[in-house]
C-alpha cells in the first residue's frame, strides 16, 4: 500500500478519535473534508464557527419537526 495513503488514513483515524473524545459530532467523511479545506488554506477558526452554526441550525430544525 502507498505509504502516504496509509499515513493519511492513520492521521484521519487519530483525528476521528480526538473528535469522538471531544464529542464534536463529526463523522470521518466530514472530518476528512474539513481537514482538506484547512490544508487548502481555509481559516480553521472560521470553519469551526460555520460547523457549529450548521449544527445549531440542524438541532433547531430537529426540535421544530418533533
Amino acid at each position: 500500500m502507498n505509504p502516504e495513503l496509509e499515513e493519511a488514513r492513520e492521521t484521519l483515524d487519530i483525528l476521528f478519535e480526538i473528535s469522538q473524545i471531544l464529542n464534536c459530532g463529526l463523522d470521518k467523511q466530514t472530518l476528512s473534508l474539513l481537514t482538506s479545506l484547512c490544508e487548502n488554506g481555509v481559516n480553521p477558526q472560521a470553519l469551526a464557527e460555520v460547523v457549529k452554526e450548521l449544527q445549531r441550525e440542524a438541532m433547531s430544525l430537529n426540535i421544530a419537526n418533533n
